[in-house]
């Protein structure tokens, strides 16, 4: 799978920095630069610390099984703002490059807030995952068609842990989910839309269209 990031860092340099320093315990493979320059950091064969402490469909070492990939954006921290066009069509490039080599299907494509629901927001909703969608190189937000099935907010959240988030914090996994999916609303509250918007995605995954 792909863990896409944000640094949360007003300067790129430093952020390389931090992820090149033994002390600071944290890595990615690769960081994105605003300008859409590329920069390896460990090869892809060998784990990265970047994922931390995460869940998805089961694996509960995302960082073993896992490539992660940094953009440059000073986060929610430091003035959140939109990624760039040339560090977004770098992206689109290596992704698809990496998916081929790895076979990695759309689904596992996805964000640090999706694996760490509990403890991150990256890369957080002004990222462009229509963008991602468009090229097949991740989910596209679900074309609801056939409502709400869910009976009540616990037959919700099992589903969205058989979809693959760690539901130990409800409203913190609820709160991804809507990042990836609804980022125009992010509240944490499990509503119509949200659960037929699950229900869609379940419904293309049992068929195989996910990949």
């Amino acid at each position: 799978m792909v863990v896409l990031h944000y640094t949360d860092m007003p300067d790129v340099e430093d952020a390389i920095g931090k992820m090149c320093d033994p002390d600071s315990v944290v890595s990615a493979h690769y960081c994105i630069t605003r300008q859409g320059e590329l920069v390896r950091l460990v090869d892809e064969e060998r784990r990265a610390w970047h994922a931390g402490v995460s869940y998805w469909r089961g694996n509960t070492d995302v960082n073993s099984s896992s490539i992660g990939i940094e953009l440059d954006n000073p986060g929610h921290t430091w003035g959140y703002e939109p990624f760039t066009g040339p560090q977004m069509e770098t992206l689109c490039i290596m992704l698809a490059d990496i998916m081929k080599r790895h076979d990695i299907p759309r689904a596992n494509i996805v964000g640090h807030s999706d694996v760490a629901p509990q403890r991150k927001s990256d890369p957080g909703e002004l990222f462009d995952w229509a963008l991602l969608a468009k090229h097949r190189l991740a989910l596209p937000r679900p074309d609801i068609k056939l409502g709400d099935p869910f009976e009540n907010d616990g037959a919700f959240y099992l589903a969205l842990e058989r979809f693959g988030y760690d539901i130990a914090d409800g409203h913190a996994a609820v709160r991804a989910f809507q990042r990836r999916f609804r980022p125009e609303c992010v509240d944490g509250q499990v509503d119509g839309e949200i659960r037929a918007m699950l229900f869609a995605l379940l419904l293309d995954r049992d068929r195989g269209v996910t990949r």
